[in-house]
C-alpha cells in the first residue's frame, strides 16, 4: 500500500515538472498577431493591418512582408518601418503596419502573416475584409448625377511669389533699359554718379582758402585768434603740398629755417616770418594787432603763395604752336 502511494506521488511530481517545462517553453515562443482597422470598406478605400510580433530580445526574427499584393484582389500600398520595444520578462515587441486597399467587391479572408524564427516559421491569425460597391438606387435607375465641379484651392500668397518677383524683376529691367537708352540719346554717361573732381594744386587751394578767410571778416569781429589760426593753417598745408615737409607738426622757427634754405628770395622769407611771428603773439601772448597789421598779414599770405608757387615752363614747340594759332586767328578776323 505504501509503495502505491510513493508511486502515485512520483508520477504526480513528474507530471507537474513536465507541465511547468511545457509552460516555460510556450512562454518563450515567438508570437505574431494581426488586427485590422476596418473590416468593411468601399471599393478604393484604404485600411491598415497592424502586425504585432512578440519574441525574445536576443532572437533575430524576420517578418515576411508581401510585395504589392497581399492576395488576389487586395493590394498593399505601403508599409511602415518596424518599431521595436522592450517589454517585461526581457521580451521584444515589434510593431509594423500595412496600408491595403481593394478595387474588387468581395469578402476576403486575408492570408496569415509569417515571421521566421530561425528554422521555424510562425503564422498569424487570419482576419476578414469585406469590400462593398457604392450603393445604387435601384428604384430610380434613370437618375444619374453629373461629375462634381473641381474645388478651388484656398488662396496662399506664397504660391504667387515666383510670379510677383518675376514681374518686379521685369519692370526693373525695363526701367534700366529705358534709362540707358535715354542717357545714350542725350549723349551722357551711363553711370549716374559724378566723378570726384581732381584735387586743386596746392597754390590754387591756398588762394581759395585765403579768399574764404578774407570774406569771413573775422578780425573785424574781434576774432583775432581764429583769424590767424586759419591763415597759418592754410599756409602750413600749402607748405606741405608745395615743399613736401610736415609743416603742420613743426614750430614757426623750424618752418622758417626750411623756407630760408628752400628759397633764396628774402621777400618770401620776410612775408612768412611776419605772419608766423604775429600769429604766435596773438595765439600765445593774447596780442591784439592793429587793423593795418591784420591787412598786412593777409597780403603777405597771398604774396608768399604766389611767389613760391611752381612756375609753368612752355617748350619751344608749344610756343610756336601758340604763335601759329594766334596768326591764324588774326587772319580769320581780317578776312571777316
Amino acid at each position: 500500500m505504501q509503495m502505491k502511494i510513493y508511486k502515485k506521488s512520483f508520477l504526480l511530481l513528474i507530471f507537474i515538472l513536465s507541465f511547468l517545462a511545457r509552460e516555460n517553453v510556450f512562454a518563450q515562443r515567438t508570437l505574431i498577431d494581426v488586427k485590422i482597422d476596418s473590416a468593411a470598406i468601399l471599393i478604393g478605400e484604404q485600411t491598415v493591418l497592424h502586425l504585432t510580433v512578440t519574441t525574445d530580445k536576443d532572437k533575430n526574427v524576420q517578418i515576411v512582408i508581401p510585395g504589392d499584393t497581399l492576395m488576389r484582389g487586395v493590394e498593399v500600398l505601403s508599409f511602415s518601418k518596424p518599431d521595436s520595444t522592450i517589454i517585461e520578462n526581457d521580451r521584444l515587441l515589434i510593431k509594423q503596419d500595412l496600408l491595403i486597399t481593394s478595387f474588387d467587391s468581395s469578402l476576403y479572408l486575408l492570408p496569415p502573416m509569417r515571421v521566421i524564427d530561425g528554422p521555424d516559421t510562425i503564422y498569424s491569425n487570419q482576419v476578414a475584409l469585406k469590400v462593398s460597391t457604392i450603393p445604387v438606387d435601384t428604384d430610380n435607375p434613370e437618375e444619374f448625377y453629373d461629375i462634381k465641379h473641381v474645388w478651388k484651392p484656398p488662396f496662399v500668397l506664397a504660391d504667387y511669389y515666383p510670379w510677383i518677383f518675376g514681374i518686379l524683376l521685369l519692370l526693373f529691367l525695363i526701367c534700366v533699359a529705358g534709362y540707358i537708352i535715354q542717357r545714350i540719346r542725350n549723349k551722357k554717361s551711363i553711370m549716374p554718379f559724378k566723378k570726384e573732381a581732381p584735387p586743386l594744386p596746392p597754390h590754387e587751394q591756398a588762394i581759395k582758402e585765403l579768399d574764404e578767410i578774407k570774406q569771413q571778416k573775422l578780425w573785424q569781429q574781434g576774432l583775432n585768434k581764429e583769424y590767424y589760426t586759419l591763415i597759418t593753417d592754410t599756409l602750413r598745408k600749402y607748405i606741405e603740398g608745395r615743399f613736401g615737409i610736415n609743416a603742420m607738426e613743426m614750430t614757426s622757427g623750424e618752418i622758417l629755417d626750411i623756407i630760408r634754405r628752400e628759397n633764396d628770395a628774402d621777400s618770401v622769407f620776410e612775408n612768412l616770418k611776419q605772419i608766423l611771428q604775429l600769429s604766435d603773439f596773438v595765439k600765445f601772448a593774447k596780442w591784439t594787432p592793429l587793423p593795418d597789421e591784420n591787412d598786412l598779414s593777409m597780403m603777405n599770405a597771398y604774396l608768399f603763395v604766389n611767389q613760391t608757387k611752381p612756375t609753368i615752363t612752355i617748350s619751344e614747340e608749344e610756343m610756336k604752336k601758340e604763335e601759329i594759332e594766334g596768326v591764324e586767328t588774326d587772319n580769320t578776323k581780317i578776312t571777316n
